[in-house]
């Protein structure tokens, strides 16, 4: 491991030099979002919630041990097991970690806090839906569901509502009204007998949306797809922070979830992610890429100086290689993709 770690910190001195190479300085072609993963205390517990409250279908449990599972997550001595779980078209990943056992989320959490990630998930009928929540006991997020007022050309007649899974993950349910929002979601409305269909994106706050676009957009390739300012009571109610003035900037990859940016504007006492959080911690989610080249990738995050999680690109199987980083706010990210050879 300190020999791979060395050697990555080597690679760091010559990326800039790399990138100056035409074949790898091309920006890279839109990702696609291919699962969101987040770190859970009981498997079978968390299982049985988003199948039993959400219907996600279960569709494989693993177990993960030995050196590339280390070398990937940054966690030495791990053990964990994996349930990848899907809801229409869209899938995540549960993790728990029997060995090292991580730290609970902690109960102050605040919607503005920087390690805050959500996933939304898009329901047929809101008020359906927040009484099959309330039938299921859920912990409130919100006062309530909320409807974005009209004055909002870029949120109005949204309807959402935040609540929280065992572990305090915290979840959404949302709906889109005519013309806004992926068509898909209203064509499933009109065709699909299933309260709950799909996953339309997960959200992460940012603290500064720039720099955040910097990393996303011009390092990964992601492309902005859409902005929007939201305060007044009902953001206040929905995110249950007071003075709330958010802005929210949605991006896509090529296929799968977006990623939604919450800079809030104010309050401005959001605390910042924790530097020494892990993978085992239970606030730790992971949106996981997958992209082409992940060589040309890695060397583009090298040059913009981004934390890796992992030790670099690691092989998961011939020609096919994973890395693992976090973003200008601490959100990680898990890329895989071909592995190739290096230009000499």
């Amino acid at each position: 491991m300190r020999r791979a770690v060395f050697a990555h910190r080597i690679a760091r001195v010559f990326a800039p030099l790399a990138l100056s190479c035409t074949a790898w300085a091309e920006v890279p072609a839109a990702p696609a979002v291919e699962s969101i993963g987040l770190t859970v205390s009981d498997l079978e517990r968390s299982v049985a919630f988003f199948r039993d409250v959400l219907t996600f279908e279960l569709l494989s449990e693993e177990e993960h041990s030995g050196a590339v599972h280390e070398a990937l997550e940054g966690v030495f001595g791990l053990r964990t097991r994996v349930a990848r779980m899907r809801l229409g078209g869209e899938e995540i990943e549960l993790t728990e970690y029997l060995a090292p056992e991580g730290r609970p989320i902690p109960l102050d959490s605040r919607s503005n806090d920087g390690w805050f990630q959500h996933i939304a998930i898009i329901v047929s009928d809101m008020d359906a839906a927040y009484a099959h929540l309330r039938k299921h006991r859920v912990r409130h997020a919100s006062s309530g569901p909320q409807r974005l007022p009209d004055w909002n050309p870029n949120a109005g007649g949204i309807e959402a509502f935040y609540f929280k899974d065992e572990d305090g993950h915290v979840l959404e349910v949302l709906t889109f009204p005519a013309g806004k929002g992926d068509p898909k979601w209203h064509r499933l409305e009109r065709d699909s007998k299933h309260l709950f269909l799909g996953i339309d994106h997960t959200a992460i706050v940012v603290a500064d949306t720039e720099r955040s676009l910097a990393f996303y957009r011009d390092v990964l390739g992601l492309q902005v797809a859409g902005a929007s300012e939201n305060h007044g009571t009902e953001q206040e109610h929905l995110n249950n922070v007071f003075g709330a003035r958010l802005r929210i900037t949605a991006l896509r990859g090529s296929s799968g979830p977006g990623i939604e940016f919450l800079e809030y504007l104010a309050p401005s006492d959001g605390r910042p992610f924790p530097l020494d959080a892990r993978a085992n911690d239970l606030l730790h989610w992971e949106t996981r890429l997958a992209v082409g080249a992940l060589d040309a990738i890695e060397v583009r995050l090298l040059a913009a100086d981004a934390l890796f999680l992992s030790a670099g690109a690691v092989k998961l199987a011939p020609g096919w290689a994973g890395l693992a980083v976090r973003d200008p706010d601490g959100h990680a990210l898990e890329l895989r993709g071909s592995q190739l050879a290096r230009p000499r």
